[in-house]
């Protein structure tokens, strides 16, 4: 079966509107898709400061009439997240959820390390990964989704927060050949890689777009329209992805 998601990430909702008004128009866009898709990918910095009132924002903005999946970013606080996005008893430990997507299960993992920027999956979420595909049906193709990327993209500012000890996960990876990608936010640009034999796509950012070293001085390009990502899934297991902006 094919599946078509949706992935926007490093929404930084901050009570204030300009970061409200670019995911409210990210959102309308999706809504008013001809066809919907089957579900909406949020990788991480979901929050600006991790406060209460921002995950109600957060909680408000995406409803959606499909599924919207989340994991948390380096700014996102997971007690709160766990309150209000989940409704569950405020918890530091990592936020970690697998969700079956038209045939397809999605694991939302937390790569956080609170108070840092760079990411880690621990060995809970390690095991975890590892278990939670090993027990699904053999027919059933995955897709890991986590905030920061395993790999460097070539500039100082996401290359210095990018996620530590990469091979621990390339690792879990080798024995679940089930898994089709990894996808991730983080760094504000549309980016696409390799990791562990699989593509590695980033997702592109709400907030701000990343200037890349040879486009310029200024790393944070604030003029640029939020964009998002379109992934297809294919009955091949072949992933194909489209990138888009929202004017």
């Amino acid at each position: 079966m094919t599946v078509l998601l949706a992935q926007i990430s490093d929404l930084h909702l901050d009570g204030g509107d300009r970061a409200t008004r670019r995911a409210t128009r990210v959102m309308d866009c999706l809504r008013a898709l001809p066809r919907p898709v089957d579900a909406l990918l949020v990788t991480g910095d979901i929050a600006d400061h991790g406060a209460e009132a921002e995950y109600e924002e957060a909680a408000r903005i995406p409803a959606a009439p499909f599924p919207v999946l989340m994991c948390p970013g380096n700014h996102d606080v997971r007690p709160a997240y766990r309150k209000v996005l989940l409704a569950e008893t405020p918890d530091d430990g990592p936020v970690n959820q697998v969700h079956h997507v038209a045939g397809t299960a999605v694991l939302m993992c937390d790569s956080t390390v609170p108070g840092r920027d760079e990411g880690r999956l621990d060995a809970q979420t390690l095991t975890w990964i590892d278990t939670t595909l090993a027990g699904l049906p053999r027919e059933t193709p995955a897709l890991i989704a986590f905030h920061q990327p395993p790999v460097a993209l070539h500039h100082p500012l996401p290359d210095s927060g990018m996620l530590e000890q990469p091979g621990r996960l390339a690792a879990v990876l080798e024995a679940h050949p089930r898994v089709a990608a990894v996808l991730t936010g983080h760094a504000h640009t549309a980016a696409a890689s390799t990791f562990a034999g699989r593509p590695l796509i980033v997702g592109p950012a709400i907030t701000w777009t990343l200037r890349m070293p040879w486009e310029g001085d200024r790393a944070a390009d604030r003029d640029q329209p939020p964009a998002l990502a379109f992934h297809v899934l294919d009955e091949a297991g072949r992933l194909t992805t489209h990138y888009r902006v929202v004017l």
